[in-house]
């Protein structure tokens, strides 16, 4: 440790502290975890903590702390990482409170990004969580600490029935202490998107039996949040991990086909004694299909009575508003009075 000068403690963790320090020979800040001294004697733990160095160093993504260094000084192994300046996206939460749903979707197809890069090498985090994303001063995000992920094809290191990560984004299956894959990754980053989107998480609980439970039903309903993007939350919290997105490319691809703006103006159209709201996207689609009905009548009184009956051109004010239109709600109006009096 003599080429890192440690600056000051950054945060601890289940079983590390995570400290700030210079880099002498490179001189840049870099991130230094330690293992706590009362866990260093526990083989298991110090295997899986020197495990995630070994892992994380083989990864490289925009999208993933970097691992840059490993070893140990006094009895007690660390790891030497990149160092993230920002804040976790638990603490922006806390200081923000839910995020508009444009940035909720930007913020999760980066996490995406990462879990895809490293569910490629065969490696599941089995933790996500907001305090183990890092949201970077210029918007990007970091997922860091593999420190409980495992290769698909390791064998497990703690007892059946031991549980892991934080419960809250645990998957049921994970909860249980049953097999995990990518799918757990999935479940845990649709509670965080829920998260995101309502301040809170999807399921509250009194202990784990009580937990499994509840996530046999649909979470509380996401306010504000329009129904596909709902749709792709609800779908990676499912009970089954068949029934989430088979993966975070996936995910991320459903992300993108779903509008994360709901707040799109409104026109009131009156109908009788109720007021219906349409959006300005419906009435675009209602102008379409009143020109469509147009062109059919037109053809009509064409094909039957020939020149004679030819029906009489929109005057030319109403041809430019037709074809360019001042809005949706003016281009329907002026379609469906041309259309009557054609047809009077």
């Amino acid at each position: 440790m003599s080429r890192y000068t440690v600056e000051k403690t950054l945060g601890r963790g289940g079983m590390a502290t995570v400290e700030l320090a210079h880099d002498t020979e490179l001189g840049r800040r870099v991130a230094v975890k330690r293992l706590f001294a009362s866990l260093a004697d526990d083989a298991v733990l110090r295997k899986r903590f020197l495990r995630e160095a070994r892992m994380a160093a083989a990864l490289s993504h925009p999208n993933l702390v970097a691992v840059f260094d490993v070893g140990d000084e006094d009895g007690l192994p660390y790891i030497v990482m990149e160092y993230v300046e920002g804040e976790t996206l638990a603490d922006l939460m806390q200081r923000t409170g839910p995020v508009p749903p444009d940035r909720a979707v930007d913020l999760l197809l980066q996490i995406c990004a990462g879990l895809q890069h490293a569910h490629a090498a065969g490696l599941v985090h089995r933790d996500i969580k907001p305090r183990n994303l890092l949201v970077r001063s210029d918007g990007v995000v970091k997922i860091a600490d593999f420190g409980i992920a495992r290769t698909l094809q390791a064998t497990q290191l703690t007892q059946v029935g031991t549980v892991l990560g934080t419960a809250a984004y645990l998957a049921p299956e994970q909860a249980a202490g049953e097999r995990v894959t990518a799918a757990a990754d999935i479940y845990s980053l649709g509670a965080v998107g829920y998260e995101l989107l309502s301040g809170r998480t999807p399921y509250e609980f009194s202990s784990l039996a009580d937990l499994s439970l509840r996530q046999r039903e649909p979470p509380p309903p996401l306010p504000g949040a329009a129904a596909d993007l709902t749709h792709v939350i609800l779908r990676c919290l499912a009970f089954e991990p068949d029934d989430r997105p088979p993966s975070a490319a996936a995910l991320a691809h459903e992300l993108t086909q779903s509008p994360p703006d709901v707040t799109a103006p409104t026109q009131v159209i009156s109908h009788g004694r109720r007021a219906i709201h349409v959006s300005h996207r419906t009435l675009l689609g209602l102008a379409g299909v009143l020109g469509a009905v147009l062109i059919a009548v037109g053809l009509a009184f064409a094909y039957a009575g020939g020149d004679s009956q030819k029906p009489t051109p929109a005057p030319a004010q109403q041809q430019d508003v037709l074809r360019r239109g001042n809005t949706p709600a003016e281009s329907a109006r002026l379609l469906a009075d041309w259309l009557r009096r054609q047809s009077g």
